[in-house]
């Protein structure tokens, strides 16, 4: 197994820090299945009157949470409509299909992001000879999409027309904390048109396990249904909602620290004769570069980065992600920069190739 000296594969490799860990020794506990956990129910009602909704739910991962997103607002043999790139229809191992029944159409747009225009006139009619349109799933900040978030304005107006329409509209918001501090806007007043939202807590904010769906009461409650069918119940769960309570309360604003710490690494690694990477376009705490195709693959740089002590992941045939997070230092980006410009420097094109990102074959 390497050994990283900075780790940039995921903002999931963040550890909690001692003060989180003293939160969960310290928690409350009881049994959440019968609603009789403090912790947990404290952390629900705190993540709902945050957002301006009703109810809410822990979860054990992002993905089990979107995926009781979908299963709240569906039927078998629905449509839910997604951005192209999103994680809930090319991450999620065909979860929508399988615990749902539903089906899922892709659409072009933004960096990740879909707008009015992109949706106008291709929701499909409640026809028996057609699969029915029924939920509009987005994806704040973007993942494949760079890292970039949605503002006021156009989850507004997304939102309000998506309703107009008679969609539902679920958030994937596993790094939505990311999107706030970008963009400036409260949940409450970003999420006004957004039916449900999951939220991850063991990528910037440094837990390490859960995530938490909230939405109507109505919605919660078929959610908490599924969350029991997909083999997410839980007991004694207070210790992981005393780590999203620490950083909810604690590590919400240090996440422009991640930001900057992006930038740094991507200004950095412009310079690098070889690679290419639209630094303007780092909002967050997300970084895609490209290797040119004549210098190698990004499976291979990777490799070498692996060699040098420093992790970073391939997400396509020659585009690499550096993410950035808790415990992720300036320095540790300058560095990163560094061991990329040493690798670049050799010939990488006699290493291994190995599969990367969501398309391998073909």
């Amino acid at each position: 197994m390497a050994s990283y000296a900075v780790d940039l594969r995921s903002d999931t490799k963040s550890l909690p820090t001692s003060a989180m860990k003293q939160a969960m020794i310290e928690a409350e506990l009881g049994d959440d299945m019968t609603g009789e956990d403090p912790t947990v129910n404290k952390l629900e009602a705190h993540v709902a009157q945050m957002f301006g909704k009703e109810a809410a739910v822990i979860a054990c991962s992002g993905t089990q949470s979107n995926q009781m997103g979908v299963w709240a607002h569906t039927q078998r043999g629905d449509e839910i409509i997604l951005e192209e790139k999103a994680h809930i229809g090319s991450w999620e191992a065909g979860a929508p299909a399988i615990l749902s029944g539903v089906s899922t159409r892709f659409i072009a747009g933004d960096q990740g992001r879909i707008d009015v225009e992109d949706l106008a006139g291709m929701l499909r009619a409640d026809d028996q000879h057609l699969t029915p349109s029924r939920l509009l799933c987005i994806e704040n900040t973007t993942n494949a999409g760079g890292g970039i978030s949605y503002s006021q304005e156009h989850l507004n107006r997304l939102g309000q027309w998506a309703h107009e329409q008679g969609l539902k509209v679920h958030m994937d918001g596993a790094r939505f904390f990311n999107a706030v501090v970008s963009q400036g806007y409260s949940p409450a007043d970003a999420c006004q048109h957004i039916d449900t939202i999951s939220l991850c807590f063991s990528k910037g904010l440094g837990c390490p396990i859960g995530s938490i769906l909230v939405g109507s009461q109505s919605d919660i409650q078929k959610a908490r249904r599924a969350r029991k069918i997909f083999g997410g119940a839980l007991r004694q769960a207070g210790m992981f909602a005393a780590a999203a309570q620490y950083a909810l309360d604690h590590q919400i604003d240090r996440l422009q620290e991640d930001h900057d710490h992006a930038r740094i690494f991507a200004e950095e690694v412009a310079t690098v004769p070889g690679i290419t990477v639209d630094v303007d376009q780092v909002e967050t705490n997300l970084v895609f570069f490209d290797i040119d195709p004549k210098l190698g693959y990004a499976s291979q740089l990777g490799a070498r980065l692996s060699e040098l002590g420093i992790g970073v992941g391939a997400m396509g045939s020659h585009r690499l992600r550096a993410c950035f997070y808790i415990g992720i230092s300036a320095d540790d980006a300058r560095e990163a920069a560094r061991q990329v410009a040493v690798a670049m420097k050799e010939d990488l094109t006699n290493l291994p190739v190995a599969a990367n990102g969501p398309y391998s074959r073909g």
